[in-house]
């Protein structure tokens, strides 16, 4: 297909996979990508073993993946920039296509593995610049692409980009990682819609204790979500759940007798594996909080 032929499926593709991603928490599982609907057909959005996708009807990449565990992850350049190494020894076709998305500027997917077979999609991204005597591709947010120098921002583009991979990379992954331990249910009222549910953190974001990591997380529907943040609803180190006194004493809807009133002394529903569970330092210190303000 031809350049803007390709850049239209590549459009229509991610407004499919965006669409998709809105219906739960975030992630795909390999059998997902090897097979995801586009239009009248199935595509693949990932390679069967390496790291990165050249379809051969595209003239360039069309995903890479990043995993924690490989040397790709650990190589950020700056908030939202990547390097990402030649892949020596191998296909020369796999850095022609990326070096070609960049001279076409085609956006490309990134596969943020989180665990094995499964995958968050973060897009679109895109080759912003090549470095042939290092043998690295610089690949970055289409966010930041309007930055002078996305590898070397001022201070004031740093604080964009910062806030940019927050919403883009941070968040995405801490929900999909938390809602995933929690089976895609509430915490407190165990609602099983994920597009309903948000990862909560314990420590707040922008606290220094707060990580964006599953034992810093819950799964909760939005309105217990908006609860807690407000210190209506407080969670004991020992997973029970407390609301607010003042609240439990006041009358009105089904909403608030049902959806409130009568969660309080409730425990909370905790993730299989023992590694995933909130916290208790974490809890205890938000629960403090919780105990102040009531």
């Amino acid at each position: 297909m031809d350049t803007e032929v390709e850049r239209q499926f590549r459009q229509s593709l991610m407004d499919t996979l965006a669409a998709r991603l809105s219906h739960g928490d975030g992630t795909l599982s390999r059998a997902d990508l090897t097979e995801f609907p586009v239009g009248d057909r199935s595509w693949r959005l990932i390679d069967q073993s390496r790291g990165i996708w050249n379809p051969r009807s595209l003239a360039a990449t069309l995903s890479i993946v990043s995993s924690p565990s490989g040397p790709y992850a650990d190589k950020e350049l700056a908030p939202g920039v990547w390097r990402y190494d030649y892949r020596a020894g191998t296909v020369a076709g796999d850095n022609t296509k990326l070096r070609r998305a960049r001279e076409l500027e085609l956006p490309v997917i990134l596969l943020r593995k989180l665990e094995p077979n499964v995958y968050l999609p973060v897009f679109p991204v895109s080759v912003i610049a090549e470095d042939p005597v290092a043998r690295f591709f610089t690949i970055a947010l289409s966010d930041l692409e309007l930055l002078r120098d996305p590898a070397h921002p001022t201070s004031t583009e740093r604080r964009y980009a910062e806030r940019v991979v927050r919403q883009r990379l941070h968040q995405p992954v801490f929900r999909g990682m938390v809602l995933r331990a929690y089976a895609q249910r509430c915490a407190v009222c165990d609602l099983k819609h994920p597009e309903l549910l948000d990862a909560a953190h314990i420590d707040g974001d922008r606290e220094a204790a707060g990580d964006a990591v599953v034992t810093n997380g819950l799964s909760l529907c939005k309105i217990h979500h908006s609860a807690y943040d407000a210190n209506l609803m407080g969670i004991t180190p020992d997973y029970g759940v407390r609301i607010n006194k003042a609240l439990l004493l006041e009358v009105d809807g089904p909403m608030l007798r049902h959806g409130l009133q009568e969660m309080h002394g409730r425990p909370i529903g905790i993730p299989k594996r023992t590694q995933d569970r909130p916290d208790r330092d974490r809890l205890a210190r938000r629960f403090a909080q919780f105990s102040a303000s009531s």
